[in-house]
């Protein structure tokens, strides 16, 4: 079931509604029968894959606490391997049969594995790393075993999070299942304003701007320069906004109910380098890779070159996570080597900025940072939205020609012969853009909403009105999935 859907219009109250009418004792029951029809309004028969992925790892958790030495840590690999297992068959077993299958070919080998006829089920890669998250957090013995089947079903199956987080933690998340959640007008209506912003994001900034970048990258080859770089652009703000959008949606309606959600973003292109944006995007994969991987693999207490290795291998796998395609490995390893460079240079980095003077101007010195950061990820962007590995690297030859010729056709024709684009869009995109920014740029020193509460209320509620009114009015509604379902 999509958020920007009537489905869940209809869907969201009734099962808010009955949530509170319930007794605590059978309201988590509610939630695990809304969460499986939430799940199977896109391919009902795949409900079954979750279930063995649940099976495995509630059995894993309940063995793990109970063993000792070599015996727990048989049942955590067992679980791992199980687990992951599910997630390759349908994610990445045809990747990797295609790419064996290029280099039989190439050698001449006879290679007859056909291709699996499986469609991928939604949000595979989010529920998989959350259960994964709670056999891990059981044998390192930070959470007990959860003995309730239904209540550990319901911890990956919550529905606001099911499908593309945040990837929760059980400390965080399972206990609040046995919390007696009040009506509480306050939080309902903050729950309400957060869900209020997410779909502003979504169908009012990420899908208007989709219509543009999906034009220009599902044929770049009849494209110039001008018209990649603004599609690039637009992508970095359609992806956030998309996948914002979601994780504020899911957030808001947890907290509606009393559950409370960990943030997932934090203004991410106001960052000042690569290794703060990942600290601002999608907070909750980029701490489960630091914590589940990167730490586990020596993270920084080892030596230089182990610490590269073991931060590019880190973002490496967080690419393949996000597809299986190259060039979401490319991504993936673009942002590796950007961080191991950062640091490699960063003393050097240092000496040119005293020498000429640039860090006098602070101000000056800090939109330099932010400017180049959201350039690099821009850059990176490029793979990450591209079809292919050729179209990505064209691309990127291409973005700086034929600059002259556009400007050229600019004076002679208009600008209407260049946008390609309907000019009041293209402005609303850009205003649209700019608000958010502007918000994001006041909530620099905490959360609007709480800034509001001392306005009075024609100033909020004008505020409230104008997001309300603006996805009626200007929301491009065409059931469009979120990015992050695909992964």
């Amino acid at each position: 079931m999509l958020f920007n859907s009537l489905d869940f219009l209809i869907f969201f109250p009734i099962v808010t509604l009955l949530y509170f009418m319930l007794p605590h004792k059978y309201r988590w029951l509610l939630l695990l029968v809304a969460s499986c029809i939430f799940y199977m309004r896109f391919i009902p028969i795949y409900i079954l894959i979750l279930g063995v992925t649940i099976v495995i790892d509630y059995w894993a958790g309940i063995f793990i606490e109970k063993s000792t030495g070599a015996r727990k840590k048989t049942y955590l690999i067992i679980s791992i391997i199980s687990t992951c297992l599910v997630l390759f068959i349908f994610k990445y077993f045809n990747f990797f049969n295609s790419n064996f299958a290029a280099i039989a070919d190439f050698f001449n080998w006879n290679y007859g594995i056909s291709a699996l006829k499986i469609i991928l089920p939604i949000g595979l890669s989010f529920h998989t790393f959350q259960s994964l998250s709670y056999v891990i957090e059981v044998y390192r013995g930070k959470q007990k075993a959860e003995y309730n089947f239904g209540i550990y079903s319901l911890y990956v199956m919550f529905y606001p999070q099911l499908v593309a987080g945040p990837i929760e933690r059980p400390q965080n998340l399972l206990h609040q299942f046995y919390e007696k959640h009040y009506f509480e007008y306050k939080r309902v209506v903050d729950g309400l304003k957060i869900m209020a912003w997410g779909m502003f994001k979504k169908v009012v900034i990420a899908d208007r701007l989709a219509v543009y970048v999906n034009k220009i990258y599902d044929d770049p080859t009849s494209y110039s320069g001008p018209h990649l770089l603004l599609a690039t652009v637009f992508f970095a703000f359609q992806i956030y906004c998309d996948f914002s959008g979601y994780s504020d949606i899911a957030i808001g309606s947890a907290q509606v109910m009393g559950f409370k959600l960990m943030d997932n973003f934090n203004r991410p292109y106001f960052s000042k380098s690569i290794s703060e944006f990942w600290k601002r995007w999608h907070i909750s994969l980029s701490t489960w890779f630091k914590d589940y991987l990167y730490i586990s693999l020596g993270g920084n207490r080892v030596g230089y070159v182990r610490w590269y290795l073991n931060l590019f291998l880190t973002f490496l796998v967080s690419g393949l996570w996000h597809g299986a395609n190259w060039t979401y490995v490319f991504w993936g390893a673009l942002n590796g080597f950007y961080l191991v460079f950062a640091i490699w240079v960063n003393d050097y980095r240092d000496k040119i900025y005293k020498k000429i003077g640039l860090k006098l101007y602070p101000r000056v010195f800090k939109y330099y940072q932010v400017l180049i950061t959201f350039s690099l990820v821009c850059f990176a962007w490029i793979f990450f939205r591209a079809r292919n590995i050729s179209e990505a690297f064209y691309i990127i030859r291409n973005l700086f020609t034929g600059w002259s010729k556009t400007m050229l056709q600019i004076e002679t024709k208009g600008l209407s012969s260049f946008l390609l684009f309907d000019r009041r869009e293209l402005v609303l995109s850009f205003s649209l853009i700019l608000f958010m920014e502007f918000i994001h740029f006041i909530q620099r020193h905490g959360s609007i909403r709480y800034m509001l509460e001392d306005k009075p209320a024609f100033v909020r509620w004008s505020l409230y009105y104008s997001i309300i009114l603006s996805i009626i009015f200007f929301g491009v509604f065409g059931k469009n999935q979120f990015i992050y379902f695909q992964f």
